[in-house]
Parts: C-alpha cells; sequence; structure tokens
C-alpha cells in the first residue's frame, strides 16, 4: 500500500513539473518565434495547466479504464469549482469581468449539459457510451469557444511586451522534451498506482478518480490561482478555473473519447449536478452583496460544500 501511495505521489510530481517544464520550453520556442505574450498564455499556459488531466485520460482510455476518464474530468471540475476557486476567493474577494460573467460562466455551465446529455444520462441517445461521434460534437463546440476567444482578444488587442534575452535552442528542445517525458510517465504512474489503491482499500475507482487523482491533476491550477489572488490579479484567478473547467469538458473529454470511446456510468450524474450546481452559485453570487465580485463569504461556502461533497463520496 505504502508504495502505491509512494509512486501516486511520484507521480503527481512528475506531472506537475512536467506541465510546468513543457510550459517554460514551450514559451521559450513561441518567443523565439516572436509570438506575443498573450498568445503564449492563450495558447501554451493555458495547455499546460491541462496537460496533467489530458495525458491521465487518454492512458486511462486506452487502458480501458473508463471510472478514471470520467472521475477525473468532472472531479477536477468540481476542485477548480469549489476549492481553488474558494480558496482564491477567501484570499481576496475576486471581481469578475462582464464578460466571464455572462459569456465564460454560461459556456462553463453549459459544457458539463452537453456532457451529460451526449453521455446518455438523460437518455437521449439511448446508450450510455460517450462515441466518437459524441466527441466529434464537443471539438465542434469547443472551436467555437475558440473562435468567441479570438473575437474578444480583437476587441482588447494586447501589448506585445518586450522580448528578453533568448534562451538557446537546444535548452528550449531539451526542457519541452523533458516536460513531455515527465507528463507521460507521471500520467502513467497516476493512473497505475491510483487503480492499485482502489483495489487494495477496496474503494471504487470513480471515487479514486474523483478525489485523489481530479486533485492532483489540478495542482497547476491550484498554484495558478493562489498565486494571481495574492498578487490581486483577479482576472486571472477567476479565468484560470472558469476556462480550465472548458477546456476540460470540452477539449480533453473528447479527445479522450476519441482514443476510444468511453462507456458512461450514471453514478456521475451525481457528480456532474454537483458541478452545475456549483457553477450556478457562481453565477447567482454575482449578484448577491456586491455586483460581480465572489465576496469571502461566497468562496467559504463553496470550500464548505465541497467538505460536505467529499464526505458524501466516502461514506
Amino acid at each position: 500500500m505504502l508504495t502505491h501511495v509512494l509512486f501516486l505521489f511520484l507521480g503527481l510530481v512528475l506531472l506537475v513539473k512536467g506541465a510546468d517544464w513543457l510550459v517554460s520550453g514551450g514559451s521559450a520556442t513561441a518567443r523565439r518565434l516572436r509570438m506575443s505574450e498573450l498568445a503564449i498564455g492563450l495558447t501554451i499556459v493555458a495547455f499546460g495547466t491541462s496537460a496533467p488531466e489530458l495525458v491521465v485520460n487518454v492512458i486511462a482510455a486506452s487502458d480501458g479504464l473508463p471510472a478514471i476518464v470520467y472521475g477525473n474530468i468532472i472531479g477536477s471540475n468540481n476542485f477548480n469549482l469549489f476549492v481553488i476557486l474558494g480558496l482564491a476567493g477567501i484570499i481576496s474577494p475576486l471581481a469578475v469581468q462582464r464578460s466571464t460573467v455572462w459569456a465564460e460562466i454560461p459556456i462553463s455551465l453549459l459544457a458539463i449539459l452537453v456532457l451529460a446529455v451526449l453521455s446518455g444520462t438523460l437518455h437521449l441517445g439511448g446508450i450510455d457510451v460517450l462515441s466518437r461521434t459524441d466527441a466529434l460534437i464537443m471539438l465542434l463546440l469547443f472551436a467555437g469557444f475558440l473562435v468567441y476567444v479570438a473575437r474578444s482578444l480583437k476587441a482588447a488587442p494586447g501589448d506585445e511586451g518586450e522580448v528578453g534575452p533568448l534562451k538557446s535552442w537546444t535548452w528550449t528542445i531539451g526542457l519541452t522534451a523533458a516536460g513531455l517525458a515527465g507528463l507521460i510517465l507521471g500520467g502513467r504512474l497516476v493512473v497505475d498506482h491510483a487503480v492499485s489503491m482502489a483495489t487494495t482499500l477496496g474503494v471504487s475507482k470513480e471515487v479514486i478518480g474523483l478525489t485523489i487523482v481530479a486533485a492532483g491533476t489540478s495542482l497547476p491550477e491550484l498554484a495558478t490561482s493562489m498565486v494571481a489572488a495574492v498578487r490581486r490579479n483577479t482576472d486571472i484567478a477567476i479565468g484560470n478555473v472558469v476556462g480550465s473547467n472548458i477546456f476540460n469538458v470540452l477539449l480533453i473529454m473528447p479527445i479522450s473519447a476519441m482514443v476510444r470511446p468511453i462507456s458512461y456510468d450514471p453514478v456521475f450524474l451525481r457528480d456532474m449536478v454537483w458541478c452545475a450546481a456549483g457553477t450556478l452559485f457562481l453565477f447567482g453570487a454575482m449578484f448577491l452583496g456586491k455586483r460581480q465580485v465572489l465576496q469571502r463569504w461566497q468562496a467559504a461556502g463553496l470550500v464548505m460544500a465541497y467538505v460536505l461533497y467529499t464526505a458524501m463520496l466516502i461514506g
């Protein structure tokens, strides 16, 4: 048992460091290609924080472990929403842009509803499986989201910023390769030892995926939002969470289904309801008290809700 815990921890460390190295190497490459800081942030950094979920899910899908696939994505979204956003809001009240209130938050709610429908929860498809056709629909929705983001950038163009000393190509390629290797090895360790822990403890793979794996793959988002909250960069703190939840459902989940169609267990409806309810609470909080601000008491409510949710899972 201790061996599984240690290797699971090692896998999570490799996932986080691999994502960090991939972002650093990718950003250095982008600067050599004269991409703007804004473009780097919206592409490489965004991918880097979602890379652990992607790698774990692709491995789990290829191994035929649908409980880990669904548990990781839905669990990560719940961890992002209730824990990361809650802790960030306790550190500093989070002022939210109008576009986030009226566009990104509703899109994240739509994403989880689409996943529920396509998975078969509402039995519109008749079969409880996320097929490659379903995945294509989700990817098309993600493409629409990217179009929205691109138009938003045109409305508020970013500053190119100054380019500092460029790293050598050897350093850049080496760090990028190390990041990819760390992600792949870390993802394999996490999946293998999470499944072994579930078997040893007599706990379902669903619970392991929704808790330990989900929290571990969300560590990059946790670090990003905590630093942003301390520095009072509230747009980054809340945008990171909402954006990551959209990425997880509309990009990572369909990629996983493209690898292998994913059988759906209706038990995950409970967890998707929690995700939808948390998103609705976040939207409603924008109109309670100080307008378009997630206040500390509301953020504390999110954290307490997650404690209740976790107790329900374990119980």
